[in-house]
């Protein structure tokens, strides 16, 4: 069984041969509870951070189904991987090329 007295940081319990009383300093307690609000913030920041990243990738997933579709913007061409033999596979190569 103990006492708390948080107006004088002070904490009494009954012990083997009497009261036994810690006490703590104003300093301390004010470092403890800006180390306890920055702890919520980081705990409230993460959560938010989970929830965006959750939406993220349900945007990525509903996006596949775009990406299956997909036409290419500029002119491809086709270049076979052995020009000798007609029915061989072939490479698709934009031909509009970046000069870098």
């Amino acid at each position: 069984m103990a006492i708390p007295n948080y107006t004088y940081l002070k904490l009494k319990m009954l012990g083997p041969n009497g009261v036994i009383t810690v006490e703590s300093m104003y300093k301390h307690a004010n470092d403890y509870d800006i180390e306890c609000i920055e702890y919520a913030e980081a705990l409230v920041e993460a959560k938010t951070l989970i929830i965006k990243l959750d939406q993220l990738g349900s945007e990525a997933h509903d996006s596949k189904h775009h990406a299956e579709t997909f036409e290419p913007a500029e002119v491809v061409k086709l270049v076979p991987v052995d020009p000798t033999c007609s029915n061989s596979r072939a490479l698709r190569i934009g031909d509009t090329l970046d000069s870098k």
